[in-house]
């Protein structure tokens, strides 16, 4: 079993800078890849970016292209989401979720079994 959590949402200005975290526990020493996902008010979650075990081809949705990056850190079983240049369409629940190894990722969210509770992303004009 493996447990994820989110920190770093908050309020920021359009414009802003959050770095969103995303910390992994339990049998961590399997293998992961590890995905972003955000639920607007009144929509529908949508997968944002993910990045495979062993980083390869992370990818982001067309909406967040050049403004949003995500890493991980493998000592500390911690995945991150530099999200720079924020609009107000990037409000919502941001959502980490977590599957086993895959060599390419995707923001497919059935094929996800572990999530985090989520944390608010706050984004005024």
């Amino acid at each position: 079993q493996i447990q994820v959590a989110e920190s770093g949402g908050g309020l920021v200005q359009a414009g802003g800078s959050l770095n969103l975290s995303c910390a992994a526990s339990g049998r961590t020493l399997i293998p992961i890849t590890m995905g972003w996902f955000r639920q607007a008010p009144g929509k529908e979650r949508e997968g944002v970016s993910c990045i495979s075990t062993f980083g390869e081809r992370p990818f982001y949705v067309e909406s967040v292209k050049g403004r949003f990056t995500i890493s991980r850190d493998y000592l500390n079983s911690t995945v991150y989401l530099q999200m720079d240049n924020l609009k107000p369409e990037d409000t919502g629940v941001y959502y980490c979720a977590a599957m086993g190894f895959t060599r390419f990722c995707s923001v497919v969210e059935k094929s996800y079994q572990f999530w985090g509770q989520g944390t608010q992303v706050t984004v005024s004009t």
